[in-house]
């Protein structure tokens, strides 16, 4: 009896537990009563991010063209054709085009004409920087001149193909220039010696020649004289006068003869005339000048020249090739391939008012798999500048449209394995713009309300109070739903419990005007 009485007493004590009476069930479903939802006050560190996706290509992409309107015939590849990721480097061979290299040099001006001797500009300029940049030396006057060609020839002979040909009958045309210098140069010595000749006047031999000439003629007009003065012979016999001998010469025909002499010595004796020696001597001294320059425009023609088929400037060497347009046999019409930098980035584009909070040299870090990498801000660009990013930078927003910028950063410490995995692919982009010193104290956002006056304030349910204390608040950082709490007027600690809604008591729902933002 005694066994059966506690086990009575057992089996009633658990039913009991299980019996609720109608009044009980009631007020276990009852809603609670309303009043204030509250959370307490934390401390936590507090970090406000820009997070986008952008796209990790090579820097400075661009299309290559090759200016190929001098070669008077199709532009054909015949070698020399690179493979993607190849490296453009200068001074190398990128294409071969019609049995012709082209060969890259540093520059940003593009190819617009044939260099030759005598041209000068800024491309001329250019090209001298460029082959120096090389250890060439082709001057720095401006001009193409014989020292530029050479070293365009030595160019050409480093790339392993030959120098490229001066125009066609420049040679021919340089022998008949030396031919007619040296036919110039010996009708001038003729002349030179005619003048000379001519100008040296009569000798001593000469001289006396002269003078013997009128001494004769005086010397018979002497005699002629003295014959016609003579006085007829006397016949001694007969007393009387004989008939005079005839004299050889008549005393007329030696004045002649004299006056003849001393013409003849005046002549011999004046100075010579010259004038149609010296005449021809100039003449000759002209058409040896132009000889001269004949042959020095000649000497220019030969002279190695660039042509414009055959070189392409491209800035910021070495690049990259990242897709090729032509193969071995095919004509060039267009772009012949793309190439950029050998520098990663990562081209993303955020909202306007974020790109606001951002600055170039701003740290980031790049989600890429498993791995998280160091990146830096390098530009941040209104207008979009990159492919990649016209295509809206891989957050599948147009960075065209109104309100983005675009934003490109260059990773820092990447590994030739990390490299070839970022490359082509989209990664998350997260930029802190601004974070805590440390753990702070901070409410939710939602525990903020407003103030008639502007103030921000947090409702404060102090231990055993029912109604909340009013609190204006200084507020710091805001993220992540929270809220720092700088200064307050009234004492606020960790743990203290502020208001963040108030249950409407029906549902345990939160009223509309429960909380309120103060921005």
């Amino acid at each position: 009896m005694a066994i059966v009485a506690v086990v009575s007493l057992a089996a009633g004590i658990v039913l009991s537990r299980f019996v609720i009476s109608p009044a009980q069930a009631a007020a276990e479903v009852a809603p609670p009563e309303a009043g204030p939802i509250t959370v307490e006050v934390e401390r936590r560190a507090l970090s406000s991010d820009v997070v986008a996706r952008g796209d990790a290509v090579y820097d400075d992409a661009v299309s290559l063209t090759i200016e190929t309107g001098d070669l008077g015939g199709p532009a054909v590849v015949t070698g020399a054709v690179p493979e993607v990721g190849a490296e453009v480097a200068a001074g190398r061979v990128l294409l071969e085009i019609a049995g012709r290299p082209v060969v890259v040099l540093p520059g940003d001006l593009p190819v617009y004409r044939t260099l030759r001797s005598g041209v000068s500009g800024p491309d001329v300029v250019q090209l001298q920087g460029a082959l120096a940049s090389l250890g060439i030396d082709g001057g720095s006057s401006g001009t193409y001149d014989a020292a530029t060609a050479a070293a365009v020839a030595q160019l050409f002979t480093q790339a392993g193909y030959p120098a490229p040909e001066p125009p066609e009958g420049s040679r021919e045309a340089l022998t008949a220039a030396e031919e007619g210098v040296r036919s110039a140069e010996d009708a001038l010595a003729q002349a030179r010696a005619a003048v000379t000749q001519v100008g040296r006047g009569a000798t001593s031999s000469e001289r006396i020649a002269a003078d013997n000439a009128v001494n004769a003629a005086q010397r018979t007009l002497d005699d002629a004289t003295s014959c016609a003065n003579a006085a007829a012979p006397i016949d001694p016999e007969t007393g009387q006068a004989l008939p005079k001998e005839p004299c050889a010469t008549s005393v007329a025909d030696a004045q002649d003869a004299l006056r003849l002499a001393k013409a003849q010595r005046d002549e011999a004796l004046a100075a010579p005339d010259t004038s149609a020696e010296i005449a021809s001597r100039d003449a000759a001294e002209r058409a040896l000048g132009d000889a001269q320059a004949a042959l020095a425009q000649a000497q220019q023609d030969v002279l190695t020249p660039l042509p414009a088929s055959e070189v392409a400037f491209v800035a910021n060497l070495p690049r990259r090739v990242d897709s090729v347009a032509v193969q071995r046999g095919s004509t060039i019409n267009g772009p012949v391939m793309s190439i950029s930098g050998a520098t990663v980035e990562i081209v993303a584009n955020v909202a306007d008012a974020d790109a606001a909070l951002l600055a170039v040299g701003q740290g980031a870090s790049l989600a890429v798999g498993e791995e998280t990498l160091p990146a830096t801000i390098a530009e941040i660009n209104a207008t979009p500048t990159r492919g990649a990013a016209a295509t809206g930078g891989g957050d599948g927003q147009d960075s065209t449209a109104s309100g983005r910028t675009e934003v490109v950063l260059h990773p820092t410490e990447l590994t030739e394995e990390q490299r070839t995995a970022l490359v082509g692919t989209n990664v998350r982009v997260t930029i802190p713009v601004s974070s805590t010193a440390g753990e702070v104290l901070a409410v939710p956002i939602a525990a903020l309300t407003a103030g008639a006056g502007g103030e921000t304030r947090v409702e404060v349910l102090r231990d055993g109070a029912t109604t909340p204390e009013l609190v204006v608040v200084t507020l710091g950082l805001s993220a992540e739903g929270y809220a720092e709490i700088t200064s307050s007027e009234a004492p606020l600690a960790e743990g203290d419990l502020v208001v963040v809604g108030q249950s409407d008591g029906a549902s345990g729902g939160t009223s509309d005007d429960a909380s309120g933002g103060a921005g």
